[in-house]
């Protein structure tokens, strides 16, 4: 467990272990309570923030970052067995088009180890980029090289989160390069270059960067923290890979503070997580979250001037022989810093199985694969019947020559041979049963090689349970001989002595050998044994032939179970060549899909527009309607004025006519 207090003389261990020679064991044995500074050689890097970090066997490689004047694009590796630091040289692979690629100036990026390499995933980046992009860098070499990735790829991002389970890179949330907080979920397959998205069901967490993430069993991913749109977050969620539901995850123990921009390692069913906080606040105590109780607690808080108190610094866990280390490095708080701490986690027991060690030992291979344990398990399994079968006809038969050829032998070499042949059937049944363990290779790697192997060693436990029966055979037979001998010996040695004094039983049989019936009986009793033997090795020949036929039926059951499992592969390259061709064909229908949205919201739009102008026009029809009735009521009107008036024109010309037609009356003259 990790020590909940501070012990009186860590500042006197820091400052050992700052200064002069120092020795990693001495002091993370002395200091093992809180962080120390660990003194470095060699070239020392850049003070530096919002980096990456990564191990791959003894080194911490340290990618990238922010110097509080510009990006840094250098890649540094410190060695842990000696504590030096070493500049990658900037040496980079060719693309396909013969264009040399050069590793961006990035922070808030993501760095996991694979095999012998670093995956570089995301960040921002100088040039930017629209999309993710993968880098991966290898050890040895020291080469960096981009990896032309296919599907859909997510968008560029930085204070993301990446989990290696097996050659898959899960991907959750970040900020874009518009500020946007993301909480999208994307899968990276390294042996098929290939990004797909995952969908899943429920309420999962809200957009958010900068958190910390942990898978536990390749079964549940974890996911604290960080930092939404307007608030620092302290909420936990879990995803279930085997049904695909996110779940917020209902907690015990004391509240955690909310954080961001904290750093998180799962060491068995443990959680830590150091660091983090706001802009105005970092918090300095440890959260632990028990995976299983599901439980918080709170464990070791630093001194002030140690770097996890800074921002945008970077942990690792490491296994150092018997115990595992956590390794921080870097980060700021008024200035970028350089530093390097250490803390030891846990004591690790020489009990404790590996699989539940939650990182890799420095001095271990970098990881084992069973590829083959299914066919080649079912060969052995067969096989262990046959065998069986045979080393236990080889026992009883071996046990009933001993008893038949010796009538009193001595116990103690019985015991020693029953003992030999037990703890012989006894390794080959632990042999046969031993689970297999295959080596992990990386891509390119030759399949056939790999199956060749398994069976060489089929063939290897056939031929040496064929070796056991063969010398079961011949002890038989010297075991025979040597009983013969001593029968004889027997017969010949107890004659009668008038010197000393000889038992009742020997002066019985010097007096059975005197007479020469029982010389013949003899003969005939040792003639019969010497029959019985040829039986019994005519027996053997029929089991080793049983063990030979035995073998080519494992071998051709082994044929056959490659030549299934090559059917398999082939039936899955084709079943991922249809999905492939299926997503294809769902990208098209989406597309298409879209296409009929946005046709339908356009008709939807048209149609309501249309609605408003017929409406408006209805009220114009309806407003010149009843301007048409009046005009037709004016019209009336004055076509019967007009008519009124030619009546009274008609009139008028009739009087006119009646005073023309009438006589003038004469007028007097005035005088």
């Amino acid at each position: 467990m990790v020590t909940a207090t501070v012990r009186s003389h860590s500042d006197d261990l820091s400052r050992r272990c700052s200064s002069g020679a120092f020795d990693l064991n001495d002091c993370v044995l002395e200091n093992s309570g809180n962080w120390s500074v660990l003194s470095t050689d060699g070239d020392e890097p850049t003070p530096r923030f919002n980096h990456a970090a990564a191990v791959i066997g003894s080194k911490m490689v340290v990618v990238g970052g922010e110097s509080g004047h510009r990006l840094l694009d250098d890649t540094m590796i410190l060695s842990l067995d000696k504590l030096t630091w070493v500049a990658a040289s900037p040496k980079v692979y060719l693309s396909p088009s013969g264009l040399s690629h050069k590793i961006p100036s990035c922070k808030g990026h993501c760095l996991v180890p694979w095999g012998k390499m670093v995956i570089l995933i995301g960040g921002k980046t100088e040039p930017a980029s629209d999309r993710v992009a993968v880098w991966s860098f290898d050890i040895e070499t020291e080469c960096w090289s981009q990896l032309e990735a296919k599907g859909d790829i997510p968008v560029a991002r930085s204070g993301h989160t990446v989990i290696r389970a097996g050659p898959v890179l899960i991907l959750f949330g970040g900020e874009d390069a518009k500020g946007k907080k993301l909480n999208d979920l994307h899968m990276f397959d390294l042996k098929s270059l290939t990004w797909l998205p995952l969908h899943y069901k429920g309420a999962g967490p809200s957009p958010r960067s900068n958190h910390v993430a942990a898978l536990y069993h390749d079964k549940s991913l974890f996911i604290f923290g960080g930092q939404s749109k307007s608030k620092i977050l302290n909420d936990l969620y879990s995803l279930n890979f085997e049904t695909m539901v996110w779940s917020r995850v209902k907690t015990r123990g004391s509240h955690p503070s909310a954080r961001a921009g904290c750093c998180g390692a799962l060491c068995g069913t443990k959680w830590y997580i150091i660091g983090g906080g706001s802009k105005k606040r970092r918090h300095a105590e440890t959260l632990v979250f028990d995976v299983i109780k599901l439980e918080w607690s709170e464990s070791v808080t630093p001194p002030s001037t140690s770097i996890i108190t800074n921002k945008g610094f970077s942990m690792v866990p490491v296994q150092h022989k018997d115990k595992i280390l956590l390794v921080a490095f870097g980060g700021k708080v008024k200035e970028a810093s350089n530093k390097v701490e250490v803390l030891v986690l846990v004591q690790i027991d020489r009990s404790m199985s590996w699989r539940s060690a939650p990182v890799t030992d420095l001095y271990e291979d970098y990881g084992r694969s069973k590829e083959l344990a299914s066919v080649d398990s079912l060969a052995r399994s067969s096989l262990a019947s046959a065998v069986d079968q045979q080393a236990s006809g080889r026992k009883s038969l071996s046990d009933s020559l001993v008893d038949r050829l010796d009538p009193h032998p001595i116990s103690d070499s019985v015991s020693l041979r029953k003992q030999f042949h037990q703890e012989e059937d006894c390794s080959l049944a632990r042999k046969l049963q031993k689970p297999v363990e295959i080596e992990k290779h990386r891509d390119g790697d030759d399949c056939s090689a790999r199956e060749q192997k398994s069976k060489k060693r089929l063939e290897t436990a056939v031929q040496m349970d064929i070796a056991g029966i063969l010398a079961a055979k011949e002890e038989t037979l010297v075991d025979s001989e040597c009983t013969i001998g001593k029968q004889k010996l027997k017969h010949i040695t107890l004659t009668p002595d008038a010197d000393h004094g000889v038992p009742p039983e020997a002066d019985g049989r010097a007096a059975l050998l005197t007479s020469p019936s029982n010389i013949y009986q003899l003969y005939e009793t040792n003639k019969t044994n010497i029959a019985s033997l040829t039986r019994k090795n005519s027996l053997l020949e029929e089991q080793l032939t049983a063990a030979l036929s035995s073998k080519e039926t494992a071998e051709k059951s082994l044929s056959s179970a490659v030549r299934s499992r090559e059917d398999a592969e082939r039936r899955l390259a084709d079943a991922l060549k249809e999905a492939e061709v299926l997503k294809e064909k769902l990208a098209s229908l989406e597309l298409a899909q879209e296409e009929a949205n946005s046709l339908s919201n356009a008709v939807h739009a048209d149609n309501v527009r249309l609605e408003h102008d017929v409406a408006f026009l209805k009220a114009i029809l309806d407003d010149t309607q009843k301007e048409l009735h009046s005009t037709r009521g004016v019209l009336a009107g004055e076509r019967a004025r007009a008519f009124q008036l030619q009546v009274e024109v008609f009139h008028l010309k009739q009087r006119l006519q009646s005073a023309e037609n009438r006589a003038p009356t004469p007028r007097k003259p005035y005088h």
